[in-house]
């Protein structure tokens, strides 16, 4: 797969679970599911290479760390698949999973 299609593959995923998990309740999740989708993140994430990842690592952060601060108010902070989506963010966490402040390169 050419790397673009990859990076497109990569951030279209992370960006449908960031708002598959968003403001979810425990009984609205299949934790199965998220196990899954994550270790399929956390793959594709890791077949990129690292130039490549620190491109985009900022906004990786801000989108997969809002998604882990949802899980984490769902399943806990040690959690396996809280765990995973922390490998993926090299900066700190947004603050709450509504921590939308960092404006997108498109929206200038």
């Amino acid at each position: 797969m050419h790397s673009y299609q990859q990076i497109y593959e990569f951030g279209a995923s992370a960006g449908a679970f960031e708002g598959y998990v968003y403001h979810k309740k425990r009984d609205d999740v299949d934790v199965d599911a998220l196990a899954n989708w994550v270790g399929n993140l956390v793959g594709a994430y890791a077949q990129l290479p690292s130039d490549v990842r620190n491109e985009f690592q900022t906004s990786c952060d801000q989108t997969l760390g809002r998604a882990t601060r949802s899980v984490a108010s769902l399943l806990s902070e040690d959690h396996n698949i809280v765990i995973q989506l922390k490998s993926m963010v090299k900066g700190e966490l947004p603050d709450s999973p509504d921590d939308f402040q960092k404006r997108k390169w498109f929206a200038k």
